[in-house]
C-alpha cells in the first residue's frame, strides 16, 4: 500500500483546500475527480481511493428516488454540504452534495487510505491493520468519528475539516456495489494501485 509518506514519515500535502465550486458539477464528475484528495476530519486524515456516485434524476438506487427529505436536502443547501445517513440501521454513510446547472446528487465516500490520526481511527474501529481501517464507507465514518449530527455539516470552511486537492493516480470505474437497483451503472470509481478498497473491481 502506497500511503504517499516520503522517508523522512512526514506527510506533504499538495494543492489547496477544495471549495463548494468543486461541487457545482455532476455527481460523477466529482466522484472521479476526488480519487486521490485528502479527506481532513478533526485531526484524523485519509487519501480518498473509492466513491460512488448518484444523481437526482432516473437513478433508482438515489435517496431521491422515494425519499422526499432527500429531495427537499438538495433544494435548501449548496454544493459540497455533507449528507450523512445511517444505513440499514448499523452505519453511518458519508457523502457530499452536488449541485449545478448540468445535473444534482451525491457522492459517496467509499474507501480511505489513512495518512494521519492513525492512532484514533484504530482506538475506535478496534482494529490495527491499516489497511482495513477505511476499507468500507462505514469503516471509515467509524474511523473518522462521523454521526448523524455531521448531516448537513457545511464541512469545507476551512480548519478541522475540508478536502485538499490531490489526484496522480489510475482510476478505474465499475459497477455500484451494496445497492438491489441500477448496481450495473458504471459509477464507482477507485484507486487502481490502492489495497484499501471495499472491494476489488
Amino acid at each position: 500500500m502506497d500511503l504517499h509518506r516520503p522517508p523522512d514519515g512526514t506527510l506533504k500535502l499538495p494543492g489547496a483546500d477544495l471549495t463548494p465550486d468543486f461541487f457545482r458539477r455532476p455527481p460523477g464528475v466529482c466522484a472521479r475527480a476526488l480519487i486521490g484528495c485528502i479527506f481532513r476530519w478533526h485531526g484524523c486524515e485519509g487519501r480518498i481511493v473509492e466513491t460512488e456516485s448518484y444523481e437526482e434524476f432516473d437513478d433508482p438506487a438515489c435517496h431521491t428516488w422515494n425519499r422526499p427529505a432527500a429531495r427537499n436536502f438538495i433544494a435548501t443547501h449548496d454544493a459540497g454540504t455533507a449528507y450523512v445517513y445511517l444505513n440499514y440501521g448499523v452505519h453511518w454513510l458519508f457523502n457530499v452534495l452536488t449541485k449545478g446547472p448540468e445535473g444534482n446528487g451525491f457522492v459517496l465516500f467509499r474507501a480511505l487510505e489513512p495518512v494521519a490520526g492513525l492512532e484514533e481511527m484504530r482506538k475506535r474501529r478496534g482494529v490495527s491493520d491499516e489497511i482495513s481501517l477505511c476499507s468500507g464507507p462505514g469503516k471509515l465514518t467509524k474511523a473518522l468519528g462521523i454521526m448523524g449530527i455531521h448531516h448537513g455539516v457545511d464541512f469545507l470552511g476551512g480548519g478541522p475539516t475540508g478536502i485538499r486537492e490531490g489526484g496522480g493516480m489510475e482510476i478505474v470505474t465499475g459497477g455500484r456495489i451494496g445497492i438491489s437497483r441500477a448496481a450495473e451503472r458504471p459509477w464507482r470509481f477507485g484507486a487502481a494501485a490502492s489495497s484499501c478498497l471495499s472491494r476489488r473491481f
